[in-house]
Parts: C-alpha cells; structure tokens; sequence
C-alpha cells in the first residue's frame, strides 16, 4: 500500500482535509482517508494539495486538428460556419491531432470525457486510451423534414462504430435546440432503451438561440437560409431555449445541460422542477474564446446545481486542461469556493457521465486517479490561480 498527505487534501466532495492521509493500493485504488495520528507507516509528503482525477464532461476531440485556425470573438454563429469549413482536412493530420489531444488531456489529469461525435475519427484513439470515453454520437436536422431519416441513418453508422471497450460507453444525443426538431427529438428518446444514461446538449450559448425560441427571431434564420434551409415549419415557445430541450428530452436520463452562458437563474429552477438527475457543463475558456461572456455562475450557486467542468474542443480553447479551466472561473469570480470548484470538477463529473461508482472521489475501493496540485496555500486553501498539476496514479 501507499500513503500520501499534502498540505490540503480535497477529496472531491466539497470538503478540505488537513493532517489526513490517503491510504491507497499500488495501483491507485481509495483504501481510506484517516488523520495523520493514526497513521505509523511512512508517508509521502508533499507540498500543496491532492485531489482526485479530472473529469471533462465536454470535449470535441475529433476538431482537434483546428487548433488556433479558428478567430476568437466571433460570435456563435460564425463559429459554427468555421467549423465547417475546416471539417475537410487531410485524414493523417486529423488522426495525429487527436492521438495527441488524448495525450494532451492525460498529461492533464483529466481520467473520464463526455465526447461528442461526428463521424469515427476518435474511434480507434478511444479503444486505446487510459482515459474513460463517454462517447456522445451527436445529430442534428436543422428542423429540416427532409433530413431527418437521412440523419438517422448516418448517425446509427457513427454510433455502431464508437468505442465501448472497458469503461467507454456510447448513446445518440440531440446537438442542440435550434438544430434539432421535435421529430429528431422523439427519435433519440425512443432510441434510448436504458433510462441509466447521459444525455448531452448544447443549451443557450448565444442570445440568438433564446431569441428564435422567444420571438421567432434572430439570427438563426439568416444562417440557415445560408445552407438553403427555411424555418417555416417551426413555431416558437414563446419561452427560452432551455424549455424546448426540456419538452422532448427523458426527465428519467441524466441529462447534462452544456454552455449554459445565458441561462437564467428561473431557467434553472425550471430545470430542476423538470427532472431531479440535471447536470450542467461549463466550458469558460470556451465561452470567452467564442463569446467573450461567461455563465452567470451565482444563478447556478444559488441553486444548488450540479456544475460540472469542460474544455470544450482546441477549435474554441487554447489547450485541453481542466485546471486551466479552474483558473478561468476563479479568476473571475473570486467568490467561488475553492473546494466546491474541486467538486465541480471531479465527483459531480463523474456522477455526470455515471462514473461516480469508480471515479471522482476518494472514496474506499474507487480507483479515481491521484493529482498532486502543486503551489501555495493560503489560509485554508490552496491558491488556484498560481497552481500547476501533475499526475501521480
């Protein structure tokens, strides 16, 4: 066995412990937490903080190969029609952007990631991988009648062909309200046998997308129009986005709710009055990378929510780092505690995407991955913004 103490220890529940020990198999697997007095055995000392694995609750790896092709600040909208534009790449250079991608995110800490999927490219990296794949095969019909079979018959081929080898797991998932209709919606819920699942959608990230909702308005329409599609056929709710997600989503999935920049705090109620197994991504570097805005975190506070932390893709983020991530927020929004930051980012994660029997916590007989944060402690914590994280299990 192995014992380890640092000047704080976050078990990823909220908590911060001083003088503990954490007492684990050689390969890394949670035997206990105790206080240092009961300990006789030689420990590992080290300065700064342990804390459990990272979970990416959102990523797309397969656009790793966009990295900085994208400008930054241009606004959802034009994002997305980026995105397409650089979806045509040479197949070598896209494989080895994610074969290091992957790296990347293990050098990281990072143990578990909710992916979105497009097509198989992240396949056969996935099968390989240390890392836990929760793999989220992604449709969309832009609320085109016409589209619709033919997207399920695209995706059911992208969804075969995603990895569930050891921890991995897959399911269909809408992309996002404005591009998805009712009759899409109905499909993927049907399509889901086991309740036990997670389901994945990008939820208000640009006031345009509330507007087509609210008003029928926006410029959605504009876009749209760009790809010879028309919105003829849809009617808005007259209610926020968030609210359409809700109406044809399964209350009984775990549903994880990503972006969130312009979700309100009524939003969230309502969500939680909706279903009892809500989660919520935030990607900050993400939201400033193409929005220059973050989520109204306190909203999410006062609330109680479940916050979980992602990277988004390196076509909308500088690197694939959920400490950096940490930072972000912390660094603009101070008031945000330090452990509960710690919870977003590893056990409410990994309850997210249903890893929390393994992952997320030092729990007894979890094997959640160890990371030693390194830097200095300030009173009770540790000082986020000047902290580096290094892997050791």
């Amino acid at each position: 066995m192995r014992y380890f103490t640092a000047d704080i220890i976050y078990p990823g529940n909220g908590e911060r412990l001083m003088k503990h020990v954490l007492i684990t198999e050689d390969d890394g697997r949670v035997v206990d937490l105790k206080p240092m007095d009961d300990i006789s055995a030689d420990v590992e000392i080290l300065n700064g903080a342990l804390i459990p694995g990272f979970i990416n609750t959102h990523c797309h790896l397969e656009l790793s190969h966009m990295k900085s092709k994208i400008p930054t600040g241009t606004g959802l909208i034009d994002f997305i029609s980026a995105v397409v534009k650089f979806r045509e790449f040479p197949q070598e250079l896209i494989d080895k952007a994610i074969r290091e991608a992957d790296a990347e995110m293990y050098a990281n800490g990072i143990v578990a990631v909710g992916d979105i999927c497009n097509k198989l490219d992240t396949a056969a990296c996935k099968s390989l991988s240390p890392i836990a794949y929760y793999s989220f095969v992604e449709m969309f019909d832009f609320h085109q009648p016409n589209l619709l079979q033919p997207t399920i018959d695209q995706y059911a081929e992208v969804l075969v062909g995603q990895s569930d080898v050891g921890e991995n797991e897959k399911n269909l998932v809408p992309h996002a309200p404005y591009s998805c209709s009712p009759a899409l919606f109905e499909y993927i819920r049907n399509a889901q046998k086991n309740p036990q699942i997670t389901v994945s959608i990008h939820n208000q990230e640009t006031p345009d997308e509330n507007l087509m909702f609210t008003e029928g308005s926006g410029a959605f329409y504009d876009f749209y129009r760009g790809f010879g599609f028309n919105l003829d056929g849809f009617e808005p709710i007259s209610k926020t986005a968030i609210h359409f997600n809700m109406k044809y989503m399964n209350p009984q999935n775990r549903n994880l709710f990503v972006h969130n920049t312009l979700t309100s705090e009524n939003d969230i109620m309502a969500a939680h009055q909706w279903s009892d197994h809500v989660y919520w991504a935030t990607c900050a570097n993400a939201n400033l990378y193409i929005e220059n805005k973050l989520p109204d975190y306190s909203a999410f506070i006062n609330q109680d929510a479940n916050m979980t932390i992602g990277t988004d893709s390196l076509s909308s983020n500088w690197q694939l780092s959920i400490l950096s991530e940490i930072q972000t927020i912390k660094k603009y929004n101070s008031y945000i505690d330090t452990a509960l930051l710690l919870k977003w980012a590893t056990k409410n994660g990994a309850e997210a995407l249903g890893y929390g029997e393994t992952l997320g916590s030092f729990e007894k007989a979890k094997k959640p991955g160890i990371l030693h944060l390194e830097g200095q402690i300030e009173g009770d914590d540790i000082d986020l913004l000047k902290a580096s994280v290094r892997r050791i299990l």
